[in-house]
């Protein structure tokens, strides 16, 4: 895995953007690759999982080299760091 950070995200379409050396000109991410963050409501004590991200975070990625939508890479997994 390598570090990169997140360029841009499009919540309302689920999908980004990262940015990495080892990934010139971004890499394409999806949230289906996003490993999910549990988050505990105090309402009832439910147990939510969301696939989001935020410009700026910092992740772990692995990625491979088809590229998706104009960019040279795609996303394989996502790990928030």
């Amino acid at each position: 895995m390598v570090r990169a950070e997140v360029r841009e995200w499009h919540e309302d379409l689920g999908w980004g953007v990262l940015n990495s050396p080892e990934t010139p000109g971004g890499c394409w991410t999806h949230y289906s690759v996003i490993e999910t963050r549990r988050v505990e409501s105090r309402h009832r004590g439910e147990v939510f999982e969301y696939k989001a991200l935020t410009q700026g975070d910092v992740v772990d990625l692995e990625w491979e080299a088809p590229g998706q939508d104009g960019f040279g890479c795609r996303a394989v997994v996502v790990r928030m760091r």
